[in-house]
């Protein structure tokens, strides 16, 4: 049974064919009379949002789930919540802290399990910020170039799959103790990716075709937020750093953002951001992801 838990568990001929999908206004209605269990430990307004809409597109129904209503691992196990909820549904998304549980619910092979986010993986956003960059670039983005400044973390690790994949050049650049070790570094070497880490954000985007960054703190970080303003200090997203990327160079950002922390309110709104496309392309990229792994799993 095929999952999406990160990136990589996709070919890169997979990955454009869920992106092609992803463009077609008119999806085949697979998931027609039946259901999407959708977990969420950590709540989000982009992934609730595109994925419940993702699922009526395809036909479906969504259940929203919060994460103690089934208590993965607390009430019961992993596994029992993944056969319990392949019982009633089609499909499973769980956004979780632990990216342990997505492997162990995966694991069970009830039904296939999608990743909606991880301390370890953001698939679904890497999905959408591809698309973006396909609407600005066009289908082919071999030889395009993008840098990410801030803190390398899941939306970083998945980013730089898919961006890798799919021939694009990343360079990060994020303070002393915020960068990736060896271990992330070694799978991404894994799956071909080949990333180059630099110290300061303009060595970053000298030159590149696009600019993404995420919050400084995450979810569950806020504990840490004053030693994180501290670290990154110099790492945020100005005018002047957008000015030193190539000519028609796009900013991209997750969202939420801290307009004044991690980029400047004049770039986050400005003429280069492309934040809100790349936005409602979480919907679309769900769409064409769901759609795939059910015509797989057949």
């Amino acid at each position: 049974m095929r999952h999406l838990l990160e990136v990589d568990d996709l070919t890169a001929e997979e990955l454009l064919e869920i992106l092609r999908r992803a463009r077609d206004a008119s999806p085949a209605r697979m998931l027609d009379g039946k259901g999407m269990a959708l977990v969420f430990d950590k709540p989000s307004a982009r992934t609730r949002n595109s994925m419940e809409m993702a699922v009526v597109q395809l036909g479906g129904h969504p259940v929203y789930i919060q994460g103690a209503e089934v208590g993965i691992d607390v009430r019961e196990s992993a596994a029992d919540v993944a056969r319990t909820l392949g019982s009633f549904h089609a499909m499973i998304g769980a956004r979780v802290f632990a990216h342990a549980q997505v492997e162990a619910l995966a694991a069970a092979n009830a039904v296939p399990v999608v990743n909606m986010l991880s301390d370890a993986a953001h698939p679904l956003q890497a999905l959408a910020d591809v698309l973006t960059l396909q609407d600005e670039f066009g289908a082919d983005l071999a030889g395009r170039s993008i840098a990410y400044v801030g803190d390398a973390n899941n939306v970083t690790r998945s980013l730089a799959l898919a961006c890798g994949m799919l021939g694009v050049a990343v360079r990060i650049a994020s303070p002393p103790g915020y960068r990736f070790g060896a271990t992330d570094l070694d799978r991404l070497a894994t799956a071909g990716v080949e990333v180059e880490v630099v110290d300061r954000p303009e060595e970053a985007v000298a030159g590149v075709d696009a600019v993404y960054t995420d919050v400084w703190t995450s979810m569950g970080q806020e504990a840490e937020r004053e030693t994180r303003l501290a670290a990154f200090e110099g790492f945020g997203v100005s005018e002047g750093l957008m000015a030193q990327a190539a000519d028609g160079a796009v900013f991209l950002h997750c969202l939420p953002a801290h307009r004044g922390e991690e980029v400047s309110g004049a770039v986050a709104d400005g003429p280069r951001s492309r934040i809100w496309p790349q936005a409602q392309n979480r919907m679309h990229a769900a769409r064409g992801l769901l759609w795939w792994l059910m015509e797989v799993n057949r």
